[in-house]
């Protein structure tokens, strides 16, 4: 399991919500790392897998391939690419996040 893929798609597969950030969950290291564990703490998340992309240069610039984004932090859904944080935030506005996450 060399190849940066295949461990994202390993770590998306393996877990139902999947945010790579800026740190972790409790201590997150960005503004925009921050505010997506709180629309996700506000959705009632409580099993979200973190993957801090500042301890694995591979992983850093891996995801932003693999997913065609830009920027961090990316959340996954189901193995479904959702978006940033702005996108969650919009989302949450609209209740389209706290619906997809209804179930997990």
């Amino acid at each position: 399991m060399n190849n940066v893929y295949d461990i994202i798609k390993k770590q998306i597969s393996e877990h139902k919500v999947v945010l790579y950030m800026k740190g972790d969950a409790k201590f997150p290291l960005c503004g925009f790392s921050g505010r997506a564990i709180k629309i996700l703490a506000m959705c009632g998340v409580k099993d979200v897998f973190t993957v801090n992309v500042l301890a694995d240069d591979n992983i850093r610039n891996g995801i932003k391939e693999f997913s065609n984004w830009p920027t961090i932090p990316q959340l996954y859904i189901n193995g479904e690419f959702i978006g940033g944080s702005d996108i969650m935030a919009e989302m949450y506005e609209t209740g389209e996040l706290q619906e997809l996450l209804k179930n997990i």
